[in-house]
């Protein structure tokens, strides 16, 4: 197999593992989770199931503001 062939297939297969994984690192550091959770993504059948749980697990960043707003009220801010 060609060397050059071989080295365009690796640039491709990385380019778009990292296109995928960004906006996902994104989404889990916005909602509160571990980012690297993002890495499942990679992996078929659990990207799907990863997709689920982000979907619909509650969300730790949610938690955390429904927090701060009950001691907010309480305070009487």
């Amino acid at each position: 197999m060609n060397p050059e062939i071989v080295l365009i297939v690796l640039i491709l297969f990385v380019g778009g593992a990292v296109l995928l994984v960004l906006p996902y690192w994104s989404i889990f550091r916005k909602a509160g989770f571990d980012p690297n959770l993002s890495l499942l993504m990679l992996i078929p059948l659990v990207n799907v199931a990863m997709l689920f749980y982000l979907a619909f697990a509650e969300w730790p960043i949610l938690k955390q503001q429904q927090k701060q707003a009950g001691t907010e009220q309480s305070r009487g801010v």
